[in-house]
């Protein structure tokens, strides 16, 4: 049935709701999911994947080659597979030698590519990539899935579904770099590329390809040990495999330096929720697939363990939430005008954070007719310059602060616990880490990424300015240049800047990993610290070969038993 989309749309969740880190850490993969727009156009423009190249011997040491074929365009994973020494595998940054390593190529690598690339690929940050390459990865075995599943189906046999869903993929990615690092092509190289217009699009294509060589490489090293016995893994147990991938502080500061793009994500996933809210009926159908979605939450729930303190607390809320959400409908129905609004009004109220965010990626899932479009918003042209409006009047400043850093204006920033973290970037690695401001010194080093003390400071020196204007302003004080940059981008752009101290005692940096990865597609966030976690990546997504027949959308929730 198509909906007629609303003539106006329910009022917007506010910045100072929705930009909180506690809320940004409970938010859950959706519709507008960097994994799901790319499935959706490698189905409906019928893409076709080809393993041009599969040159592994049994100890899964090789090259192979993957490549998507596009209406315009075609791009090559070409995987460098390792028979890695125990000892030397590592998922830290420190690392030098991997399982298996990766390029995505843009277009068809020739031979004289494919020597080039092999001789620095696995080097990684040691080597050395081209413009001609859009990405660079790397990944390690689970070794003790991985030693199970290859002796499994050389057995003849099909691997434990038990140990599986524990572990969930058969390899980690450690890195996936792009955006012209390394050498590689920079995004505005491909951006005008229908293909890569929404974010993240070459690393998700990159990743998605690395699965399919992940699975073929366990068959076939199952295929060379015991070629008379060996068998392939039945479709629907290989498809519980995703890819594993280890994020930590580097990905941390992401949300904090790049503010435009912040607000493209946020708004995109907010006008879909409001659009939603504004309808003023619910047809059965989508009554129906509610429903539906809300009990393969449930399940999906109930799959994902961690042992993490905070996420355990936040699982608990879940499951619990979620019993509830399912009590509510079964005795209140979505009947009467404005239904999905007046259930968002009653979930304010009686779900958790956890709970709250998962309700707004399910009241998304039943409407793809006024949600996907949205995925080409969700962009935007970070060249462009942000210079400073030097004309603005010095109290037009004032009442922006007041508006977009009212909450930091009430933090008494003397006090040790407010400002007991520092960003710092390691000299080693070019990476970001975090310190403690009265344990390492540090201090010298910070960079600037705690707007709401900066905001404070600005506010107190402008209090003290006799001048009229912003310009005169900066020139009196350079060092609030960058703060009155982002005040007056957040002005524009309401969802631009996380309204919480990232320098604070009680920071948890797992907020701002999982605020991305959910964009991203994640699902079963699994902390190891409060500086890193752990996730799986289109694990249940269809393979490429199976792209054409089956269901390119509806595979991040465990489907229901039909028994």
């Amino acid at each position: 049935m198509q909906i007629d989309q609303p003539t106006a749309i329910a009022a917007m969740r506010q910045p100072d709701q929705v930009m909180r880190l506690e809320r940004l850490g409970s938010f859950h993969q959706s519709r507008l999911s960097f994994m799901r727009i790319l499935l959706r156009r490698l189905k409906s423009e019928n893409w076709r994947v080809e393993r041009a190249m599969f040159d592994i011997d049994a100890r899964g040491t090789g090259t192979a080659i993957y490549t998507a074929h596009g209406p315009h365009h075609s791009y090559s994973l070409v995987a460098f597979a390792n028979d890695l020494d125990p000892a030397k595998r590592s998922d830290r940054v420190i690392a030098t030698e991997w399982d298996a390593t990766f390029t995505l190529f843009d277009g068809v690598p020739t031979e004289a590519d494919i020597e080039r690339l092999r001789a620095n690929v696995p080097l990684q940050e040691a080597g050395r990539i081209s413009e001609s390459e859009l990405s660079l990865s790397r990944a390690n075995r689970s070794v003790r899935l991985w030693d199970h599943v290859v002796s499994a189906l050389a057995a003849g046999h099909q691997p434990d579904v038990s140990m599986i869903d524990d572990v969930g993929y058969l390899m980690r990615t450690t890195a996936v770099y792009g955006s012209g690092k390394f050498g590689a092509a920079d995004r505005a190289a491909t951006s005008n590329r229908p293909e890569f217009q929404a974010p993240y699009q070459v690393e998700m294509l990159s990743v998605y390809l690395t699965r399919a060589f992940v699975s073929d490489l366990v068959e076939d090293m199952a295929r060379q040990r015991a070629p008379d016995t060996a068998v392939k893994m039945e479709p629907a147990l290989r498809r519980r495999f995703g890819i594993g991938n280890s994020t930590g502080l580097g990905m941390a500061p992401y949300l904090l330096n790049h503010p435009a793009l912040l607000h493209s994500w946020i708004a995109a996933r907010e006008t879909a929720f409001s659009r939603i809210r504004a309808l003023p009926v619910a047809t059965p159908a989508h009554a129906a697939k509610f429903r539906e979605m809300i009990a393969r939450a449930i399940l999906n729930a109930d799959a994902w363990h961690s042992a993490h303190p905070a996420q355990l607390a936040k699982l608990a809320d879940l499951r619990a939430d979620l019993k509830t959400l399912r009590t509510r409908i079964e005795q209140h129905g979505l009947d009467g005008l404005l239904p999905w609004d007046r259930l968002w009004h009653w979930a304010e109220g009686t779900l958790s954070l956890e709970g709250q965010e998962q309700l707004v990626s399910l009241m998304l899932e039943p409407y793809p007719e006024m949600v996907d479009d949205l995925a080409g918003a969700m962009a935007c042209d970070e060249d462009r310059q942000w210079r400073i409006w030097g004309g603005m009047p010095c109290g037009r400043l004032a009442v922006i602060i007041r508006d977009i850093y009212g909450w930091a204006l009430e933090i008494d920033w003397d006090a040790p616990e407010a400002q007991a973290r520092v960003w710092y970037v390691s000299e080693a690695k070019l990476e970001p880490r975090l310190g403690e401001r009265d344990q390492e010194p540090v201090e010298p080093y910070e960079q600037p990424l705690c707007p709401g003390r900066d905001a404070a400071r600005l506010m107190a020196d402008l209090g003290r300015f006799d001048g009229d204007t912003v310009a005169a302003f900066v020139l009196a004080h350079p060092e609030h240049r960058h703060i009155v940059r982002r005040a007056q981008i957040a002005a524009r752009l309401p969802y631009a800047e996380i309204r919480s101290n990232t320098i604070g005692a009680d920071l948890l940096p797992i907020d701002m990993l999982r605020a991305k990865l959910s964009f991203f597609g994640a699902c079963h966030f699994d902390p190891r610290s409060d500086r890193w976690v752990r996730i799986t990546m289109f694990q249940n997504a269809p393979y490429p070969d199976e792209l054409a027949t089956g269901d390119a959308d509806d595979w991040t929730y465990p489907a229901l038993s039909t028994s």
